[in-house]
């Protein structure tokens, strides 16, 4: 079946960097855009990131733009979020998503990293930036 297994969270200092990983199975990895979201305390989840599966396009949420990265490596079935600079606000848990949408429509999902075009979630990692 299908799984998402989110790590590589943890406490990190103020402009301090983590790197997110997403590692995937049971689906055609090249089928499916993949999307992050996150989730703080108190508040609706939101999309952070996206990447589709053709030709990588991606797409970022204004708060993290010039400071996140996403990345897909097909061989490993992988995707990336690299976070640099991070602030106190960024502390949520992570989510990974595979979009709704497959092959060359996959990355429709990517417009707005809105959650409803996501079907499969990982279990989340939990991101803390504090001094």
């Amino acid at each position: 079946q299908v799984q998402l297994v989110e790590s590589g969270g943890g406490l990190v200092q103020p402009g301090g960097s983590l790197r997110l990983s997403c590692e995937a199975s049971g689906f055609k990895f090249d089928d499916y855009a993949i999307g992050w979201f996150r989730q703080a305390p108190g508040k609706e989840r939101e999309g952070v990131s996206c990447i589709g599966n053709i030709r990588g396009r991606t797409t970022y949420a204004d708060s993290v733009k010039g400071r996140f990265t996403v990345s897909r490596d097909a061989a490993k079935n992988t995707t990336y979020l690299q976070m640099n600079s991070l602030k106190p606000e960024d502390t949520a848990v992570y989510y990974c998503a595979t979009s709704v949408f497959v092959r060359s429509s996959a990355v429709a999902s990517c417009v707005r990293i809105d959650e409803r075009l996501f079907g499969s979630w990982g279990q989340g990692t939990q991101v803390t930036v504090s001094s």
